[in-house]
């Protein structure tokens, strides 16, 4: 039995037939393609939400962290401040200052600027300031220095006094305290069961 050969209306009406084909399956890819791009991007953002969500708890617990820090570390300095008050009178009469009087959280404002102090011990000739941390460091340090220069500018009582400084820390580096010596600070640290001077004979106190 032979077989016909296709006429050209055969291969016409295949070839429709087929774009036809190929339109549908064209139009159905877009349409899976869009469902899909859809798709993607509500998954998108929601997972945006769910991330900045986090992320805003996770701002608001570290500020809660750093809050928390920060009001141990200033429970923790003023316990530094009481400990250092009380032996402030024999730390430095032990190098020559005599201390008549020893001021708490002195604080001044002039023209603008401010100062404020943990501890001034105070003698006739003298002034030591005291910069009291429960951890000290070398941006403490600095600080200090820069407040020392004030003293004679906002607090004139003083203006005719010798001002010195001095630190302190529940926690001082070797490196902190060595950077302090250098600049001319007295380093008062715990010693056993006594705090004392950090500073040996050869040092001589900076003078402002």
């Amino acid at each position: 039995m032979s077989l016909s050969q296709p006429t050209f209306d055969d291969v016409w009406k295949l070839i429709q037939e087929t774009n036809l084909s190929m339109r549908e399956s064209e139009r159905k890819f877009t349409e899976a393609s869009a469902e899909f791009r859809n798709e993607l991007r509500a998954m998108s953002q929601e997972s945006d939400r769910k991330f900045w969500e986090r992320s805003r708890e996770t701002d608001k617990r570290i500020k809660q962290v750093t809050e928390s820090v920060g009001r141990l570390s200033d429970k923790l300095g003023d316990f530094v401040e009481e400990m250092v008050r009380p032996a402030a009178v024999r730390l430095f009469k032990e190098r020559g200052i005599e201390v008549h009087e020893v001021h708490q959280n002195v604080s001044a404002n002039r023209n603008g600027e401010g100062i404020a102090i943990n501890l001034l011990v105070v003698n006739d000739g003298d002034v030591v300031a005291i910069e009291c941390k429960s951890t000290l460091s070398i941006d403490n340090v600095n600080w200090h220095l820069a407040r020392l220069e004030k003293i004679k500018r906002l607090l004139p009582t003083y203006a005719n006094k010798r001002i010195m400084g001095a630190v302190t820390g529940m926690v001082i580096a070797y490196n902190v305290a060595q950077y302090a010596y250098r600049q001319g600070l007295f380093v008062i640290a715990q010693t056993g069961s006594q705090l004392a001077l950090r500073n040996d004979l050869k040092f001589e106190a900076e003078i402002w």
